[in-house]
Parts: structure tokens; C-alpha cells; sequence
């Protein structure tokens, strides 16, 4: 049974850069989804933080005075804060102080399910807690730097000794980077066993909660092999931020035989950590080596403009650049625009619960990874039943017949495939030309 939500205060400053109502609503359903309750907002209108205590003298009396009055114990902060702000606020409003990536690293802590996304996410909150390390501590630091969801650092009498603190960080900080390591070698080799199979690979990416779990697992109950009735094929999918924190491959196949890999990554937020991006830049490798990407976004959200650019800044942050791009306007269903429709080559508005818009996503994503098809005609002697077989399995032949020394095939193939078979291409149209 969940606990009920821990009150919290939102405070945030208006500076000359960002959107503060549009961060501060993202805040508040940061916190939702580590269970605490946002009972009131703070602002203030200054050119860039206090260096001290993030907000003016003044306001940081005011926010002290309104933890008494509202019985509040915990702040959580819009911006990223260095150690001795969180401290300084701590000390004058006597109330535990988060900031922005301490809320999204406890979040991810609670949604890591792989061991490489638990460990991933160690990683950053290590690296996030060293600057942090304080003589009194009200959390023991195997806690802090376990992979539960409990972390959050805040006042207490328990003593550290800080550079032994410092240097067991350190040393955890290079294990867990072997670890990764070696399972980033595991990773590598099945990534390459995939792509040694010659399949296009699609990856799904965009802005948390916009839909790219359902949208993989609607694709997947029509055109994965055993998924609409094997529940371990798909992808976990929930109204939630963060539901997918691990990059999920699976393989479609469509009905002419055609197949290729559709790849659910992790979502972006707006002031992602970079210590998470940095973490998760292994996770996203799917998106980085794939043929074509699916940016997904949620129309529905007013703000789903500034959500685009987080993803694109997110993407080329972690090296993802260069690569095809169809823009998936998803949720259209929740507005008053018409859907399925496609714009162009690279842009399409649907509802990922509707088939017609699934079939129409498809359409544009086979125009994109099987442009370099063509049609041939091909002479296979009797005794290669093996190729014929080899290419019955991927291909629904467009024409066959047969003489008395092998198959005439009729058949759409790559460059990739026509390399392959180039021994047996023809120019002659069939045994009857």
C-alpha cells in the first residue's frame, strides 16, 4: 500500500530564459510520481539565482514563515543547486530542500527494472551526491547510494566522516562503471547479431509519456511474432512519467514478409540531469545506430512544441544526429485534428489506439527503409532449394514458375539482398519472356 503523499512546496525563478509556468507544471508532476503533493508555489522574478540561496533575502524569509504556517517539511526546487544553496536553504526555512535532478534521480531509482537501468541510474546518482557529501546526514549512505527509491538527502544528526564517504563514492563510482562496461560489451554483441541479420532497425524516441510504449505495443500485437498472446513481448506501458527506463528491441513482420526491428527508448523531460544523460547514453544506442527514428509526440499537450525541442536537443546531446526523421503527431484522438494524415514524407498525425492510423505509419515507415527496393527476377537451380527457401521466408514472391533446371522468382529486394543474390538476378523476365 502506498503512503499518503508528502506535502511539498514548489518554488521556482523567472529568469530571462525558459517557460516557468510550463517547468513548474513538469515540477509538479515530477513530484506527483515520487508520491508527494504539491500544497503551494513559490516564485521569484530575478536575473539569474542567488548564488547563496538561490532565491533573494527576502523571499527566502517568506518561504521559511509559510513552512511553519502550512506544516511543511521538504522544498523542491525547479533548478539544479549547488551544495552550499540546498544547505544555506536548508539551515534558514528548516525544511528538507530537492532540487530538480535529486526529484528526477529519485524517480528513475523507482523505475529502473534491468539491471543495466538500475545501474545506469546508480551511476548518476552518485555522481550527483559526491559535491553533496555533508558532515550530518540523516540517511545512511549505503541507502543514498543504493538503487531503491528512498534516497532523498536531507538534515539529521548521523555523522560522516567525509573523506572516507568521499573516497567509498569513488570507488563504488569505478565499479559500477566496470559493470556497465562489461554489459555494454554483452549489448554491443547482440546489437551487432541483429544488424548482421540485415533487418532496417526503427527506434521510437521522444518526450516522456507521449505514447511510444503503446504505440510499440499496438504495432507489436498486429505484427509481432506471439505478441497478442505472449504478455513478455511487450513493452511496459502506463499514463505515467518515466514508465520505460530500459530500451526494448523487438521484431516486426509485415504481412507482404517484410521485416524489420522497432526499438522503445527512454523518454526526455525538460533540464534532464546531464549526469542521467550521460548514463542512459548507452541505453539510447538503439536510436543512435538506427535507420530511421520516430519522433513521437504527445499533440494533445499545449506545450508539446517545447517538448519537441527538449527531445532534439536530448537526441544531438547524446550524439544522435543526421539520421532520417518522421515526426509521429501522436494523441490526436484526445484534439479536433483529423487523423490519420500524412504531411509530406516525414510527418504524420494519428492515434496510436487506431488501426488505420497504425497502417498508415506503416506505409510511410516501409517508404523510408525499403527505398532502396527494387524489382528483379531471379533463376534458381533445383539443387538451391536453400536460397529459395532463404528468401520464401522474408518475401512474398510476386510471380514464380519453374523450367526443367530450377525456380523462376519474380521478387522486391534491397541493395543489400540483391548483393546477396546477385548470381542468380536476370535480365529476362521469366521462362515465358
Amino acid at each position: 500500500m502506498q503512503e499518503n503523499p508528502r506535502k511539498v512546496f514548489l518554488v521556482g525563478l523567472t529568469t530571462n530564459q525558459g517557460n516557468l509556468d510550463y517547468e513548474l507544471e513538469e515540477l509538479a508532476n515530477l513530484a506527483k510520481a515520487n508520491n508527494l503533493e504539491p500544497v503551494e508555489t513559490f516564485t521569484q522574478k530575478l536575473e539569474r539565482p542567488n548564488p547563496s540561496t538561490y532565491f533573494g533575502k527576502g523571499k527566502v524569509e517568506e518561504l521559511g514563515e509559510a513552512v511553519k504556517t502550512y506544516d511543511v517539511d521538504m522544498i523542491v526546487v525547479n533548478d539544479e543547486l549547488t551544495p552550499s544553496q540546498i544547505r544555506n536553504l536548508e539551515k534558514t526555512t528548516d525544511a528538507t530542500v530537492v532540487d530538480r535532478t535529486g526529484l528526477i534521480l529519485e524517480i528513475f531509482a523507482q523505475r529502473a527494472q534491468t539491471k543495466v537501468a538500475k545501474l545506469q541510474v546508480q551511476l548518476a546518482r552518485l555522481q550527483y551526491q559526491l559535491p553533496r557529501l555533508r558532515k550530518s546526514m540523516s540517511i545512511s549512505l549505503d541507502q543514498q547510494t543504493g538503487t531503491g527509491g528512498a534516497g532523498f538527502t536531507s538534515r539529521g544528526s548521523g555523522e560522516t566522516k567525509l573523506e572516507q564517504s568521499r573516497q567509498r563514492i569513488t570507488s563504488q563510482m569505478v565499479h559500477v562503471r566496470q559493470e556497465l562496461a562489461d554489459l555494454d560489451k554483452s549489448e554491443n554483441t547482440r546489437s551487432m547479431q541483429r544488424h548482421a541479420n540485415n533487418l532496417p532497425n526503427v527506434a521510437l524516441v521522444g518526450y516522456t509519456n507521449a505514447g511510444k510504449s503503446t504505440l510499440m505495443n499496438r504495432l507489436l500485437m498486429r505484427f509481432g511474432v506471439g505478441a497478442d498472446n505472449d504478455d513478455s513481448k511487450q513493452v511496459f506501458e502506463k499514463d505515467m512519467l518515466f514508465a520505460t527506463l530500459n530500451t526494448t528491441v523487438r521484431q516486426l513482420t509485415l504481412p507482404d514478409k517484410r521485416q524489420f526491428l522497432l526499438s522503445d527508448t527512454v523518454g526526455f523531460v525538460s533540464k534532464l540531469p546531464h549526469n542521467l544523460v550521460a548514463a542512459f547514453k548507452s541505453t539510447l544506442q538503439e536510436a543512435a545506430n538506427a535507420d530511421l527514428i520516430l519522433h513521437v509526440v504527445d499533440v494533445s499537450d499545449e506545450h508539446y512544441k517545447a517538448m519537441m525541442e527538449t527531445t532534439e536537443k536530448t537526441l544531438t546531446e547524446i550524439g544522435v544526429t543526421g539520421k532520417p526523421v518522421i515526426t509521429v503527431y501522436n494523441k490526436a484522438d484526445r484534439t479536433e485534428l483529423h487523423y490519420p494524415d500524412i504531411s509530406g514524407d516525414n510527418v504524420i498525425t494519428l492515434s496510436a489506439l487506431d488501426t488505420n492510423s497504425q497502417d498508415a505509419l506503416i506505409d510511410l515507415i516501409v517508404k523510408h527503409i525499403f527505398n532502396d527496393s527494387e524489382v528483379v527476377t531471379l533463376h534458381i537451380p533445383f539443387d538451391k532449394g536453400n536460397v529459395v527457401a532463404q528468401l520464401a521466408a522474408k518475401h512474398k514472391f510476386i510471380e514464380e514458375q519453374y523450367d526443367e533446371t530450377g525456380s523462376w522468382l519474380t521478387i522486391e529486394l534491397s541493395e543489400v539482398e540483391r548483393n546477396l543474390f546477385q548470381q542468380y538476378i536476370t535480365k529476362e523476365k521469366s521462362m515465358n519472356s
